[in-house]
């Protein structure tokens, strides 16, 4: 089983459209994969729902379904290496507590960095290539 932490991006993505970021979180879901979360990452979720997308209640109702599929983890570790944007450092704080094999995420500043610590930062539709065989024409 892949240990993977994922970006904002990708819940947000999986939690509001069909697609190839719904079907990950129904792996996660149904225990193909550990996804690792963090406190930091929850309450970012839960603010760009509220923000964009969703009401309180139901962005609460998204923040708990969540919870559910994920691991949660307590960063003890402070990363500090994504200048251009600081907020990223929660994702690899978050990769390195939970030892993930993987980070997905669709943020440039992210991906420019291929790898963190030895750990893949790839785009969701290669990592579900890679570890599912599953290519971009299902979705």
């Amino acid at each position: 089983m892949f240990r993977v932490t994922a970006d904002t991006n990708v819940y947000i993505a999986g939690l509001m459209i069909p697609g190839i970021n719904r079907r990950f979180l129904e792996l996660a879901r149904a225990g193909y994969l550990e996804l690792g979360i963090s406190d930091a990452i929850l309450e970012e979720i839960q603010d760009v729902l509220v923000r964009k997308f969703l009401s309180e209640e139901d962005a609460l109702e998204a923040r708990t379904y969540v919870e559910s599929i994920t691991r949660r983890v307590h960063p003890k570790r402070s990363i500090k290496a994504v200048a251009d944007d600081p907020d990223d450092d929660a994702i690899l704080e978050c990769a390195i507590e939970h030892v993930s094999d993987f980070v997905i995420s669709a943020d440039r500043h992210l991906l420019k960095m291929v790898r963190f610590e030895g750990v893949p930062i790839v785009p969701i539709q290669q990592f579900m290539e890679r570890a599912f065989g599953i290519g971009s024409k299902v979705w």
